[in-house]
């Protein structure tokens, strides 16, 4: 965070001194109760309803507080806690992060997608860093409480900021560009999710839509040009720059000549009449699609696709998103248990398509979570999936992943199909599977604590 004098913020949020002195500077800033206090300096936002631990927040002092709290309470603050009285807690709230962004003239990326998310995050904060300081949120620590924090790790030394954005509920991506203010958008995809929040797919559509209207006045959207579903977004009210990416036609950053290659993806990027050879570490279409929504936003800040490109060449996969590794019997083990919707699943099974050719293919799926009163619908359509394909084991873990079994026998899949409640006796089953001809695709919730466990023994090569 920037520093900033008590007596300034007093003086913006036209607040009144109860307590304490004005003469130092806040370098934190938390809303109490949603965020911990853990430091020295720190500002914090107090509700009427919070209950406050005045000698918590005096042992951290110099400590200030706002809020809109009876004068009688307020009073109670201690020695080392200065209190500034504010008529509203949410107005002083709004108009405080409104003015800390307005101190900085520098890229925001926000990003937003059903998939995809935390890896062009990634790879945008990989190609920036070697010459930028570049803020970026944490792994997909990506719910909207932590974008206060997040706009307070803004500083003078920052250069550019790139964060994502999560979705539980409508309104949520418009609440987070409210106090991000990006310059740069990019949708990466819009698949199934978080439906029980959302209503139906319809109502998740425009939840992500919302970032269309969270951008700033001259802003950049960076599009999927081949998702079905990010064509419905309505773009009327947009009046910036839209930059597509994709393999057709309509795509400003295209890709062409897709190959999977050693540890990722050699393609083809055509621009501006100029094509480019590319290569991305981690397997997959999807991997391409993250890595042109990259080049097209950090181009968009000026810089060199060539340069990027090269960059992009070390940039280091996420841990549990299609990773591979050797496991038991010499078999291959893909673990992709970092989150699981949909869109997810097709884009895995996708990958498993083109490096289980002429092995002894086994898959593991868990439940998805979120979908509302949609869960038997979309578990059903992944077992039409995995019917088309040559699985020759397939495993289900959980009550609602039995649909997708149900489904793949139905249509008459030739796997070997289990279904088990959680993941004690699937290894009985496994073992005599896993050789070197065995490729393992085990895709789960990352909420599921026992799945992500039992990919990591799978990758026990004994």
């Amino acid at each position: 965070m920037k520093p900033l004098r008590v007596k300034d913020i007093r003086n913006l949020l036209k607040g009144e001194l109860i307590s304490g002195s004005e003469t130092w500077s806040v370098n934190h800033a938390i809303y109490y109760n949603r965020h911990d206090l853990t430091k020295r300096n720190s500002l914090m936002f107090v509700s009427r309803s919070d209950d406050v631990n005045w000698n918590e927040i005096n042992n951290k002092g110099p400590s200030l507080v706002i809020s809109d709290k009876p004068l009688s309470e307020l009073k109670n603050a201690l020695s080392d806690t200065t209190v500034i009285k504010v008529k509203s807690l949410v107005q002083s709230y709004w108009k405080f992060m409104d003015n800390y962004r307005s101190l900085f003239q520098i890229p925001v990326v926000a990003i937003t997608g059903t998939c995809g998310k935390t890896t062009t995050k990634e790879m945008i904060k990989h190609i920036l860093s070697k010459d930028w300081n570049v803020h970026a949120s944490i792994s997909s620590k990506n719910e909207p409480r932590q974008s206060f924090p997040y706009l307070m790790g803004i500083n003078g030394k920052t250069n550019a900021a790139v964060f994502e954005l999560g979705l539980g509920n409508t309104g949520n991506i418009k609440h987070q560009c409210m106090i991000y203010q990006p310059t740069i958008g990019i949708i990466t995809n819009i698949g199934v999710h978080h439906l029980d929040g959302c209503g139906n797919l319809e109502g998740y559509i425009n939840a992500k839509s919302e970032i269309v209207d969270g951008i700033k006045k001259d802003g950049t959207l960076i599009l999927n040009a081949d998702d079905t579903n990010t064509k419905k977004v309505s773009l009327h009210s947009f009046k910036g720059k839209v930059i597509y990416f994709g393999e057709s036609s309509k795509a400003d950053f295209r890709a062409s000549n897709i190959q999977f290659t050693e540890n990722g993806m050699n393609f083809q990027i055509n621009f501006m009449k100029k094509e480019y050879t590319a290569f991305i570490p981690g397997y997959g279409e999807h991997q391409v699609y993250n890595a042109l929504a990259a080049i097209a936003a950090v181009n968009e800040m000026g810089m060199d696709i060539k340069e990027a490109i090269s960059r992009l060449k070390t940039y280091k996969n996420m841990s549990r998103h299609l990773e591979f590794s050797s496991g038991k019997g010499g078999s291959t083990i893909i673990d992709d248990t970092w989150t699981n919707n949909p869109t997810s699943v097709e884009a895995a099974l996708k990958v498993l398509d083109s490096i289980g050719v002429g092995k002894n293919v086994i898959l593991i799926l868990g439940d998805i979570k979120r979908l509302g009163n949609f869960e038997k619908k979309y578990h059903a359509e992944i077992g039409s999936l995995v019917a088309k394909r040559n699985i020759h084991t397939l495993i289900t873990i959980g009550s609602k992943a039995e649909e997708i079994a149900r489904k793949a026998m139905e249509e008459g899949s030739k796997a070997d199909v289990h279904m088990f409640k959680d993941t004690k006796g699937v290894m009985e089953v496994l073992q005599p599977k896993l050789d070197n001809q065995a490729v393992l695709l085990i895709k789960g919730p990352m909420s599921s604590r026992s799945m992500i466990e039992f990919a990591n023994k799978l990758k026990e090569n004994s």
